[in-house]
């Protein structure tokens, strides 16, 4: 039952993840969450945020940032690194996940995503079948509910990891 929650992979930051491999694999399109996998949660981009959406969009790929945060939010930040994005995307939905390929031009088999909550994130990339790297979270301070949500996630992960180690 917990599978659900898994992620395929784990990842200590988005910045750590081997995009050129993973391209030579045949991924296409990378879905990224922002808030606490980017860049501290409310935070702008950063120098490094633009650098890594620089390097990926050289090695070939299409990228999209998936938020459920509102607009102004997510558009500025698709700005400051030349990505497509979606805002109040409903995930853990397939919805946004599904349109997000579809403004990609990828499908499943070519597409990735990378975000730092196994309810929302990860469940959401396992229900329509796209690879997820699961990443921890940048800055401790987040939202209540959020702080809520992780409290879960320790014990899915503690399964995971056992699960893992087998």
């Amino acid at each position: 039952m917990l599978e659900r929650f898994y992620p395929d992979y784990e990842a200590e930051s988005a910045y750590d993840i081997d995009y050129q491999g993973l391209y030579r694999t045949g991924y296409r399109g990378i879905i990224f969450d922002i808030d606490n996998t980017l860049v501290p949660h409310g935070a702008p981009a950063d120098e490094r945020a633009v650098a890594l959406f620089v390097r990926i969009h050289e090695l070939g790929y299409a990228t999209l940032l998936l938020s459920n945060n509102k607009e102004p939010r997510v558009k500025s930040f698709a700005g400051q690194v030349g990505s497509l994005y979606r805002y109040k995307a409903g995930k853990p939905g397939k919805e946004g996940y599904l349109k997000a390929m579809e403004q990609m031009g990828t499908d499943q088999s070519n597409t990735l995503f990378v975000g730092d909550q196994l309810f929302t994130d990860v469940w959401g990339a396992r229900r329509v079948g796209i690879t997820s790297y699961l990443t921890r979270p940048i800055h401790p301070k987040e939202e209540i509910q959020i702080v809520l949500k992780r409290k879960l996630e320790r014990i899915v992960l503690y399964f995971y990891h056992r699960r893992n180690k087998k």
